[in-house]
C-alpha cells in the first residue's frame, strides 16, 4: 500500500464530510428565519443517521460482493464492516486500506440524502425526515452506487461517472422532484416571498462546498497523482465559469447580479463537472461550467413557472446540473485529458451516458415517490398548518436561530 495515497484519500474524506455542514449553512441561509435551525438539522442529522447505516449495512449493499451476480446490489457479507480491513487493501484499490475507501464513499452517502432535503425544506416533520433518510440511503442510494461503482450493470455497460454526477446529483435531483410533488407546496407559495434569511450564511455554505468539492472530485482518483491534479483544476475552472454564466443570466433577465445567484451558480458548476472531472481537460471544463450556469438557471425558472415548490432548487441545480454533466462527460471525454476506452466511439459513449441518466433518474424518482407516499400514509410527512406557520424551529426543535 502507498502511504501518500492513503493520506490523500483520508484527507479527501474529511473534505467531503465538511461539505455536509457546508450544505447545512447553504440551505439554512436560503430559508426564512423561522426555519433556519430545522433546515440545518435536515443536513446535519444525515451525518449521524447515514454514518451508522453505512457501517451496519449501507457499505455492504453498495460495494459488497454482487448478490447473485445480477449487477443490481451487493450482499451483506460486509455487514458491520466484517472483513473490511484497516491494514489491508480491498477490491477497489491496491494502494489504500479497504477502510479508507469505505469511509471516503461513506461521505458521499451522507451528503446525497442531505441534498434531497432542500426540496421539502420548511414543511417536513423531523421524525418523518429521519425515517426518510434511512430508507432513501438504503433503497435508493446503495443500489445505484452498486450499479455504477460497485461492479453493477451500469459500470459494466461502460457508463462513466468519475465522482458522482449520476450516483449523487441525478439521484438527489430526481428524488427531490418526487418528494416536492408528494409533500406539496408551502403555505403561501408562490405568492409570498420566502427567504433568504441570511445571505452571508449562503455564501459561507457555498464556500465550504467549493472547498470540500476538491476532496469530492480529486479524491475520487484514490491516489495522489496526475488524475487527482487534473480533477482539482477542472473542478475550480467549471465552478468559476458557472458562477459567471449564472450571474450574466441574472443580470440580463432579473436586472440584478445577486450574491445568492453567484453562490448557486458556482454550486451548479461543481455539480456538472463532477462526473467528468477525471476525463476532461480545463477547456472543456469551462464549457461544461458555463453550460451548467445557463441550464440550471433556466430550469429553476421553469419550475417556478409551473409552481413546483422545490424549495431550494435541488432539481434545478443538482438534477439539471447532473444530467448536463453526465451527458457532457460523453461529449467531451478525452478532450484535453485522458482518452476514450479501447474500442469505444464517442457516440457510443454518449449512448452509455444517456442510459445511465435515464436509469438513475427513473430509479430515484419512482422509489422516492413510493417512500414518500408510504411515510405520508403511515406516520405522516408534513408539519400541520399551525406548526408551519410558527416555523419548524420552534414547533419541531424548541429553538430559534436568532435571539436579537
Amino acid at each position: 500500500m502507498n502511504t501518500g495515497d492513503t493520506a490523500w484519500v483520508l484527507t479527501a474524506s474529511a473534505l467531503v464530510l465538511l461539505m455536509t455542514p457546508g450544505l447545512a449553512f447553504f440551505y439554512g441561509g436560503l430559508v426564512r428565519k423561522k426555519n433556519v435551525v430545522s433546515t440545518i438539522m435536515y443536513s446535519f442529522v444525515s451525518i449521524g443517521l447515514v454514518g451508522v447505516v453505512w457501517v451496519l449495512w449501507g457499505y455492504s449493499l453498495a460495494f459488497g460482493p454482487d448478490l447473485e451476480g445480477w449487477g443490481l446490489i451487493g450482499n451483506l457479507d460486509w455487514f458491520g464492516l466484517k472483513d473490511v480491513s484497516a491494514d489491508a487493501p480491498g477490491p477497489y484499490s491496491d494502494a489504500i486500506p479497504h477502510q479508507a475507501f469505505m469511509v471516503f464513499q461513506g461521505m458521499f452517502a451522507i451528503i446525497t440524502p442531505a441534498l434531497v432535503t432542500g426540496a421539502f425544506a420548511e414543511r417536513m416533520k423531523f421524525g418523518a425526515l429521519c425515517l426518510f433518510i434511512v430508507l432513501w440511503v438504503t433503497i435508493v442510494y446503495a443500489p445505484l452506487a452498486h450499479w455504477v461503482w460497485g461492479g453493477g450493470w451500469l459500470g459494466d455497460l461502460g457508463a462513466l461517472d468519475f465522482a458522482g454526477g449520476t450516483v449523487v446529483h441525478i439521484s438527489a435531483g430526481a428524488g427531490a422532484l418526487a418528494a416536492a410533488l408528494v409533500i406539496g407546496r408551502r403555505i403561501g407559495f408562490p405568492e409570498q416571498t420566502m427567504g433568504p434569511a441570511n445571505v452571508p450564511m449562503v455564501i459561507l455554505g457555498a464556500a465550504l462546498l467549493w472547498f470540500g468539492w476538491f476532496g469530492f472530485n480529486a479524491g475520487s482518483s484514490l491516489a495522489a497523482d496526475g488524475v487527482a491534479t487534473n480533477a482539482f483544476v477542472v473542478t475550480n475552472a467549471a465552478a468559476a465559469a458557472a458562477m459567471m454564466a449564472w450571474l450574466f443570466m441574472a443580470w440580463i433577465i432579473d436586472k440584478k447580479p445577486s450574491a445568492v445567484g453567484a453562490a448557486t451558480g458556482a454550486v451548479a458548476g461543481l455539480v456538472a463537472i463532477t462526473p467528468a472531472a477525471g476525463f476532461v481537460g480545463p477547456m472543456p471544463a469551462l464549457i461544461i461550467g458555463a453550460g451548467a450556469g445557463v441550464l440550471c438557471y433556466g430550469m429553476v425558472k421553469v419550475l417556478l413557472r409551473f409552481k413546483v415548490d422545490d424549495a431550494l432548487a435541488v432539481f434545478g441545480v443538482h438534477g439539471m446540473g447532473g444530467i448536463w454533466g453526465a451527458l457532457a462527460t460523453g461529449i467531451f471525454v478525452g478532450v484535453g485529458y485522458s482518452a476514450l476506452g479501447d474500442g469505444v466511439g464517442r457516440w457510443e459513449q454518449i449512448g452509455y451516458q444517456i442510459v445511465a441518466i435515464a436509469a438513475a433518474f427513473a430509479w430515484s424518482f419512482v422509489v422516492t415517490l413510493i417512500i414518500m407516499l408510504v411515510i405520508k400514509h403511515t406516520i405522516g410527512i408534513s408539519a400541520d398548518e399551525s406548526s408551519e406557520d410558527v416555523g419548524l424551529d420552534i414547533s419541531e426543535h424548541g429553538e430559534t436561530a436568532y435571539e436579537l
